[in-house]
């Protein structure tokens, strides 16, 4: 490291920032005559995998392939057997016992790592704060007997409620110490949302903060924690953290300011041994009903997979790399690709609290190039958001740092991939575009980038060990073509089943198709066998008796040179079932109107087929999004249909569907 806490760059990189006028290689350049994008040379030499072992490990044996991969990881106790499956529950490493904190702090420290660089923690406003693997052990064995003082003990539940900030780390990792469950809530759920996660968990300690930085104002924690504790009979104890100093009501004999027990806490703590099929963490997502579902993750098969999948998919190099995941704690991307994957494998993390244009729109490069990120892993939300911003926010920065970047989420359209690939990687980073779910726990799907050569757009191949198929509506194996996306045999980080309903489990994810997994995602398999993602199957529209996908029509929107952004929903037509609504942002310069409308209209019918040409196209300022970036299509369905707007307390401005709305009332449809 540099004395500015910069990282040097070791000549695997060029030297012409990403995006400047240095890079002058055309988008074409970036591929292979068949439009594909080969690893670069230079990345393949020192590649983790470079080459097809693992999948041949995987094929042989794969219940020895994975055993494999526990072994990299300390065991109190070594398994007595790989897998015990009796359809559709699992249990991986059975009869093992070990610790995930241990694992991802103790070990590190105890190998004489301690003062290796942990975090690299950035709040919004500039405070920032570097964190070593010494340090964060010290604060999670004093939250963790912070936790036991306040009554919490092995099998319990505690919610947790934060910004991004360093102590939402030490807090999971101390639940894990004492061989409690945690619950983490998003940051922007509102409090009914945290009332009822709160209820379903029976959690006994919320931790929380008074409140965290957002766009340049405090965005309010602990008063929405209030609203919620008020029928929530469970949790007796709450601590918070002191992040924006605006002063909360304290309830007193129940809340509890973190600056006043952590520093007077024991700072030793003996991590519990837990089972590998243990409890260690539950996380809400939403389903088909009101009511969110609990998703159960266990401890040893879910740190085997995200410590394997890290390591691999990432190319990750502990001692050179400074990874940063981009997504925020309260998710499971936050849980695997910025807790416990990377802390497992002892990497060196970015985290940053704010939002990518605070104070400007170019914090995130500013970001890479102040502690000289290699790897850069996030959603092709903010990429697309990127764009329409434009290449002069990049281009204010040195982002030669960059070795690799990843993608995560929802499917990314070519143009975005193309974008990343040129603008912010300067046509020398290899892509990872990962599929994966809050259910399976870890990546799915992806490029190995040392070995795979790469589609724009698709998510490639399986990970070696994983068996995905793409399968028709009658459960048969689709070798080219479109169908559902299915696992077909268990992965150590599968979920275990729905928190308090097995029955459910057993009838959301493998009812569709008996003896499969299925993922609630479609898919296709091109020539090539790559995989395609195609969403969601309840974003798939059936026009005319056509099956067309949201994210096709989305992905040829935004294929226009004159599209920034672009969401598509499916609304009730009388005619053909279901009529195509897309709602288009432009890129600065460009102005809506009639005929901007009927070029995009034409656009669409030319790159997928009349069927997809969209009935009404709104052109709008922005879409409705969360605060993590994610559109919120059931709200843009809600506008097309006429229905009364749902909740909009997560969305990250309120004001837009409203807006979005007056402009759907007045934009012209085809007959």
């Amino acid at each position: 490291m540099s004395d500015d806490g910069s990282k040097a760059t070791d000549g695997r990189a060029t030297d012409a920032p990403a995006g400047s006028g240095a890079v002058t290689a055309s988008i074409e350049a970036l591929f292979s005559e068949d439009r594909t994008f080969p690893p670069p040379e230079d990345f393949v030499a020192r590649a983790n995998v470079n080459d097809r072992s693992l999948h041949d490990e995987a094929a042989a044996d794969v219940l020895a392939f994975w055993a494999r991969q526990a072994d990299a990881l300390d065991w109190v106790r070594r398994w007595d057997s790989v897998l015990e499956w009796n359809l559709p529950f699992a249990q991986w490493f059975v009869g093992g016992s070990l610790n995930v904190s241990y694992n991802c702090v103790d070990r590190h420290v105890l190998a004489g790592r301690g003062d290796k660089v942990a975090f690299y923690w950035e709040g919004e406003p500039g405070d920032a704060r570097t964190i070593t693997y010494g340090e964060l052990l010290d604060e999670v064995q004093r939250f963790a007997n912070v936790l036991k003082g306040l009554g919490v003990t092995r099998g319990d539940r505690v919610c947790i409620y934060m910004p991004m900030v360093p102590e939402v780390v030490v807090a999971m990792l101390a639940c894990t110490r004492i061989g409690a469950a945690h619950s983490v809530v998003f940051g922007g759920f509102s409090a009914g949302a945290l009332r009822d996660r709160i209820n379903d968990a029976d959690a006994k300690v919320l931790v929380t903060a008074d409140a965290g930085w957002r766009r340049g104002k405090p965005s309010p924690l602990k008063p929405n924690a209030d609203v919620a504790l008020a029928d929530c009979p469970s949790v007796s104890g709450v601590v918070v953290v002191d992040r924006c100093g605006t002063d909360p009501d304290m309830v007193e004999g129940r809340d509890w300011w973190w600056h006043d027990l952590v520093p007077a806490a024991d700072p030793a703590c003996e991590p519990e041994a837990m089972g590998s099929e243990d409890l260690l963490y539950l996380l809400y997502t939403s389903g088909t009903t009101a009511k969110p579902k609990g998703i159960m993750h266990t401890t040893g098969g879910y740190l085997t997979q995200v410590a394997y999948t890290h390591k691999f998919v990432f190319d990750l190099h502990p001692d050179d790399d400074v990874y940063w995941c981009a997504a925020d704690v309260g998710w499971v991307t936050g849980h695997s690709y910025i807790v416990y994957g990377p802390l497992a494998n002892g990497a060196t993390s970015v985290l940053y609290e704010g939002t990518p244009d605070h104070p400007a729109r170019d914090r995130w490069w500013s970001i890479v190039q102040r502690y000289g990120v290699t790897i850069l892993y996030c959603a092709p939300t903010a990429i697309r958001t990127f764009m329409k911003w434009g290449t002069q926010e990049p281009e204010k920065h040195d982002l030669s740092s960059l070795r690799l970047l990843g993608s995560v989420g929802e499917p990314i359209n070519p143009e975005a991939w193309m974008w990343y690939a040129l603008h912010i990687g300067g046509a020398r980073c290899p892509i990872v575009d990962t599929w994966w779910q809050t259910e399976t726990g870890g990546i799915m799907i992806s490029p190995l980038p040392g070995l795979t050569t790469t589609k724009p757009g698709s998510a490639t191949h399986p990970l070696p060990g994983i068996s995905a198929e793409v399968v028709d509506d009658d459960g048969n194996v689709v070798e080219v073509g479109g169908g559902y996306l299915t696992i077909s045999q268990p992965w150590p980080s599968m979920l275990r089943g729905i928190y308090g309903d097995p029955d459910r489990y057993a009838e959301t994810y493998w009812s569709r198709f008996p003896g499969r997994y299925f993922a609630g995602d479609g898919a296709k398999l091109d020539e090539d066998g790559y995989l395609w993602l195609l969403g969601r199957v309840d974003d798939v529209m059936n026009v005319s008796g056509h099956r067309v996908s949201t994210t096709e029509v989305e992905s040829a929107l935004v294929d226009h040179p004159t599209v920034a952004e672009a969401a598509v929903v499916g609304a009730n037509d009388e005619t053909t079932g279901q009529a195509i609504i897309a709602y288009v942002t432009l890129k600065g310069g460009q102005e809506p109107s009639d005929e901007r409308g009927e070029d995009l209209r034409r656009h669409v019918a030319t790159r997928i087929g009349p069927i997809a040409r969209p009935k009404t196209l709104v052109f709008t300022d922005d879409l409705p999004k969360t605060r993590s970036g994610k559109i919120m299509r059931r709200l843009l369905r809600d506008v097309a249909e006429g229905r009364v707007l749902g909740d909009t307390t997560t969305l990250a401005d309120p004001a837009v569907v409203e807006e979005i709305a007056r402009r759907a009332a007045a934009a012209p449809a085809e007959g």
